[in-house]
């Protein structure tokens, strides 16, 4: 494998296995909320779903995560990247942080950005996700409009107007 292929999906520059690999396997701790996020964001490009659902904050008042559409959103987007725009705290000293970032991925033949402001707790030494706050973008199709009465490209076999296309 290329040294390219290594490298973590996250944008470090870093290769996966000294970057966000520990921190999705549980062998590493996140040390800031941007560490967290990025492993977070990686753990969508390599599928890792339990990561994504246990590096949330739990108790009442937190919304339940959809493991059935998080996991679809993860298999079925090619991601294209993260960029972090801003954090506020969320240092190694710190026990709350804030981390604005644009995730970039195409689905279902849409081009589409995820920006979000995401909110960080760190609870008995472990950073974790709180909240998020989206941030609304214009979505860009690639490649040609599909036509009602084509096949759905999600591949269910059925015309795009009885599928995705409601």
């Amino acid at each position: 494998m290329s040294e390219k292929n290594n490298l973590c999906p996250c944008g470090s520059g870093k290769n996966y296995s000294d970057c966000c690999e520990p921190i999705i396997k549980g062998t590493t701790k996140a040390p800031t909320a941007e560490s967290l996020m990025r492993a977070r964001y990686t753990s969508y490009v390599k599928h890792e779903i339990d990561f994504i659902i246990n590096s949330c904050e739990e108790g009442d008042g937190i919304a339940e995560i959809d493991k059935k559409a998080t996991e679809d959103w993860s298999n079925q987007a090619t991601w294209e990247g993260l960029k972090i725009l801003n954090t506020e705290k969320g240092s190694e000293t710190d026990d709350e942080g804030v981390v604005e970032f644009t995730a970039n991925y195409t689905l279902h033949q849409m081009k589409d950005v995820h920006h979000e402001i995401a909110g960080f707790k760190k609870i008995n030494g472990d950073w974790k996700y709180i909240t998020g706050n989206l941030l609304t973008t214009t979505v860009k199709r690639d490649g040609r409009k599909i036509g009602r009465n084509e096949p759905c490209p999600c591949g269910s076999g059925k015309k795009y107007k009885q599928c995705c296309g409601k």
